[in-house]
């Protein structure tokens, strides 16, 4: 049996892929699931469709590869992280749709706990801040606006998930109920330190324990896909959420190593070794991975809105018909124009961490146009990556000596280029660029002994370009620092409902 099957559930789409045992891709499969936007802030999908779509496209993925599931070794999994569902454990249907990682409806829910004098707690206990993106405060809000939600909940007639959990209890027909160590410490509720759900933050945000999940090892043997699923059984191996998977799979070991993910979002992994390290600058302190009794820690800083910026040029403004068009209509122009986009669609995450700000465009003349639009957007994905990394650098005490980068976007040579400029260090893409993916395959290698030692993994890595930078460091500082002043700007914009409320 030669081969890993992943499934890297994401925010806008499922894929499924094939690796071999060199780490390359055999074959790979991919389908979009509706966006739910029920009010402004708010962003659901139909856990139907994500089990669905999933499926479909590991299917589609072993027969692509023209393969059978009896060629497939184990199933590794990595899935879009925060994403919150309860369903019936009878019948398996969510109560609600999911609520996703963008959501925002918390934020009021997130004010109140802060001026109760919480944050502290929270901060301690979890590495995070109080902010609606983390599931702890979706679920409590399922449970307080789902009728009957609460009362079966604590009956325990309910089950809550992050993705990863959904797809496990499917693939398994119901039989297990778990999550890993690192789609746990995205939830609010589960100690750094003890590598359990906390019960003192279980009863802040009023959430039964019998809704929750086991916490696994990342890479070990759960279970198998049921038997209607697949002609074979095969092993479910390995669990990250989709970040902590990328560090994984972009082979960041070390303490000091960085890898920055470009999707949906933005979002950067400092390894910090066997020990948590506790934010100064509002950045995440969360699990990388749990492997045997070895818990790995990472800093993470997130940016909410990166590629998603590409597809409002193309969904909502519709100035380019594809993703990839960004590239080629941001060159038409030599520089920005002093145009600066803020993309705090969903307001602004690490380290500024304000649910209020809103996207702007800053600098605008008679002389701008959609190239120095295309161009912001890009720029933009690169200066939130910047804040990310001086924010890591104070924290942490380390001097960078390159970025480790993966993700769509990563295959944009300005985007690339503009990114080592700023930051003054080389950039570095990788051969496989599915590198989430990829995590997700060798941490279910390792535990079904496709792959006997992290070492082997290491050897797989290779670069496929380093990006060195070119600017002078005083043009790259003045476009920081124009950069902060439509930051600043946008932040504070949407009035929380309490003074909506008393105009």
């Amino acid at each position: 049996m030669g081969f890993i099957l992943a499934l890297d559930q994401g925010t806008t789409s499922s894929r499924a892929l094939v690796f071999d045992y060199e780490g390359n891709v055999r074959s790979v499969a991919q389908k979009e699931f509706r966006q739910i936007f029920p009010q402004p802030g708010w962003v659901e999908h139909d856990g139907n469709e994500i089990w669905s779509s999933q499926l479909g496209v590991a299917v589609e993925a072993i027969a692509g590869a023209g393969l059978s599931s009896l060629d497939i070794a184990a199933i590794g999994i990595t899935n879009q992280r925060e994403t919150t569902l309860v369903w019936d454990r009878k019948t398996g249907r969510p109560i609600y749709h999911a609520i996703v990682w963008q959501d925002r409806r918390t934020a009021g829910e997130c004010d109140r706990l802060r001026a109760e004098g919480f944050e502290t707690l929270f901060r301690e206990r979890t590495g995070l801040v109080l902010d609606p993106y983390f599931s702890g405060t979706k679920l409590a809000w399922i449970l307080d606006n789902v009728p009957e939600a609460r009362k079966r909940a604590e009956q325990g007639e309910l089950a809550f998930g992050t993705v990863d959990s959904w797809l496990v209890w499917n693939l398994t027909g119901g039989e297990r109920h778990v999550t890993d160590a690192s789609n746990a410490s995205r939830t609010l509720l589960y100690n750094l330190y003890r590598g359990d759900w906390d019960p003192d933050l279980l009863e802040v945000l009023k959430i039964p324990a019998a809704l929750l999940p086991e916490i696994v090892p990342s890479s070990k043997v759960y279970g198998e896909t049921a038997a209607p699923l697949l002609a074979s059984r095969v092993p479910i191996a390995g669990i990250a959420g989709d970040q902590q998977a990328a560090l994984f799979g972009q082979v960041c070991d070390r303490p000091g190593m960085v890898k920055n993910t470009y999707g949906t979002g933005c979002f950067m992994l400092l390894h910090t070794g066997t020990q948590p390290v506790i934010s100064k600058r509002n950045l995440l302190s969360t699990v990388a991975c749990r492997i045997g009794e070895r818990t790995e820690f990472a800093l993470e800083g997130s940016v909410f809105v990166a590629g998603a910026a590409v597809q409002w040029l193309r969904d909502g403004l519709g100035i380019i018909r594809n993703s990839a068009d960004v590239e080629m209509l941001a060159a038409t122009v030599p520089d920005n124009g002093g145009v600066y986009l803020v993309p705090a669609f969903t307001g602004l995450g690490a380290p500024h961490w304000d649910p209020y700000a809103r996207g702007a465009l800053f600098g605008l003349t008679r002389g701008s146009n959609a190239g120095h639009i295309a161009r912001a957007v890009l720029e933009s994905i690169a200066f939130q990556t910047a804040d990310l990394l001086s924010a890591m650098k104070d924290d942490a005490g380390v001097d960078l000596k390159e970025l480790r980068v993966d993700g769509g976007a990563t295959a944009n040579d300005l985007l690339m280029q503009f990114q080592a400029d700023l930051l003054g260090v080389p950039v570095v893409r990788p051969k496989v660029r599915e590198t989430t993916a990829l995590g997700a395959a060798f941490l279910a290698g390792l535990a079904v002994g496709f792959w006997r030692e992290r070492s082997q993994i290491a050897a797989l890595w290779q670069a496929e370009r380093i990006f060195t930078p070119v600017m002078q460091r005083t043009a790259a500082d003045e476009l920081l620092y124009l950069w902060s002043r439509a930051l600043e700007r946008s932040k504070g914009w949407a009035l929380p409902s309490v003074v909506r409320n008393s105009l």
